[in-house]
């Protein structure tokens, strides 16, 4: 069965794609061309599912064949700053914001508030839509953020953010550090077994 994620994330894709190595795996850009998708739910396994039903609904009729579509919400929460920005993390600078721009506006944030370093986690939401129903899963990673950028590994805001029982940045750590322990790895972790149903 083709997996096919409902995502042009450059970072995200290629998480997903190391992750189920043993999967065929691509963008859903692979069969049509991107198209724009309101993301406009609540919660991040609203819009995950969003996005999932989009692409299942465009693809349904054009592939001949069992495929499930994957589609991943996720962002960061700071508590300190009123749980910021969430829901909104990939345009909290702007609509269309890019990783950087993104990443310095929390550090800008934190700045203002001078605050050094507070903890902050990360929500992943994984959302599966195939012709068997649909279905979400959540994976979480704890730690903290700081006011500045170290290193430059990872996308998002990789960079600015400590995982628990570490002293670095995920930007600083190794990639295989980082996918033992994201918060996608613990949705992909749990979709897993549900992608031998769906």
């Amino acid at each position: 069965m083709k997996i096919i994620l409902a995502s042009g994330n450059k970072g995200k894709i290629k998480e997903i794609q190391n992750y189920y190595k043993s999967s065929e795996v691509l963008p859903y850009t692979t069969f049509i061309d991107k198209f724009d998708i309101v993301e406009n739910g609540t919660t991040y396994k609203q819009n995950a599912l969003i996005k999932a039903q989009a692409v299942y609904k465009r693809l349904k009729d054009l592939l001949r064949e069992d495929f499930v579509v994957l589609s991943d919400d996720s962002g960061i929460t700071v508590p300190a700053l009123g749980n910021i920005p969430g829901i909104y993390s990939a345009r909290f600078a702007r609509e269309g914001a890019s990783d950087k721009e993104n990443l310095f506006k929390l550090i800008e944030e934190l700045k203002k508030r001078s605050i050094k370093k507070t903890p902050a986690y990360y929500t992943a939401a994984m959302a599966m839509v195939s012709q068997k129903g649909e279905f979400t899963v959540h994976g979480w990673m704890h730690g903290s953020v700081i006011d500045e950028a170290k290193g430059e590994r990872g996308f998002g805001y990789d960079p600015m953010f400590v995982p628990e029982n570490f002293d670095k940045t995920l930007g600083e750590l190794d990639d295989d550090i980082k996918k033992e322990i994201s918060h996608r790895t613990g949705a992909l972790r749990l979709a897993r077994y549900l992608l031998d149903f769906v």
